[in-house]
């Protein structure tokens, strides 16, 4: 399965560096005011979808683009066709294509494809964590004031009156520097590889971190809610090397 999942996640990155540049404005929807959807987006997820069904036709599938595709069976699919829309859209670098594969709510396998990187990430469970064949771990950087990390504003896009701001002033003076890539799914990536301390974020989806948090904690580090516990990301993500967890949460 793994060479599967690798494989599959390599051909919807191709797809979306050909299909880039003959994208028009027309080929843009407005799910809101700040959120879009492209017509690659939707001809990745479909690619994905198909490939998936012709292989593993019992597996249910969970989509960003198409919802759920429930078949009764232990194993789903999770799928973000373009992590970082806007920032593909724009001509930036920093999306990525996301696949994980399930077992009764537990993770087996992840990818995430960072197509304009040139760089493919994958975890399998008990085998570790790799980015284009290296094997990768967390960092060891065990305090805030000596570590950079990464969050997103997706609560703001959605327009909630509860939003990252506050905790984002909370944050920033405590730590070496901020990231903002625009692509959860990388931003876990970037953690399981030590290029990044820590991420965080509210009012993700699952599609948005189902690989990604394979990729943690394959790689020795740690993902959980505000709070600690496991109830993300309902209640907000955290991703860390597993020495800033503490005093990360101590802000949320």
């Amino acid at each position: 399965m793994i060479d599967f999942i690798k494989n599959l996640a390599s051909e919807a990155a191709q797809m979306t560096l050909k299909m880039f540049p003959a994208m028009g404005s027309s080929d843009i929807e407005f799910k809101n005011d700040k959120d879009i959807v492209t017509k690659v987006d939707k001809a990745v997820e479909d690619f994905i979808i198909s490939s998936i069904k012709a292989k593993y036709p019992d597996h249910n599938i969970y989509a960003e683009e198409s919802g759920r595709h429930l078949n009764g069976s232990d194993y789903c699919w999770i799928i973000d066709p373009i992590d970082g829309t806007t920032s593909f859209v724009h001509g930036q670098p920093f999306y990525s294509v996301s696949i994980a594969l399930y077992r009764n709510g537990e993770p087996l396998l992840g990818v995430v494809a960072a197509p304009k990187l040139g760089e493919i990430f994958w975890a399998e469970k008990g085998k570790g964590a790799f980015v284009n064949g290296e094997r990768i771990h967390v960092s060891s950087r065990d305090k805030l004031i000596n570590s950079v990390l990464s969050t997103g504003f997706a609560c703001v896009r959605a327009g909630d009156q509860v939003n990252n701001l506050p905790r984002f002033s909370r944050v920033v003076p405590k730590i070496r520097g901020v990231r903002r890539y625009g692509s959860a799914a990388l931003d876990m990536a970037y953690v399981a590889c030590g290029r990044l301390e820590g991420f965080w974020e509210m009012r993700l989806n699952l599609y948005d971190i189902a690989a990604g948090v394979l990729l943690v904690k394959e790689a020795g580090g740690d993902v959980c809610d505000f709070s600690g516990s496991p109830t993300f990301p309902e209640n907000g993500t955290v991703a860390t090397n597993g020495l800033i967890t503490k005093e990360l949460l101590s802000l949320m």
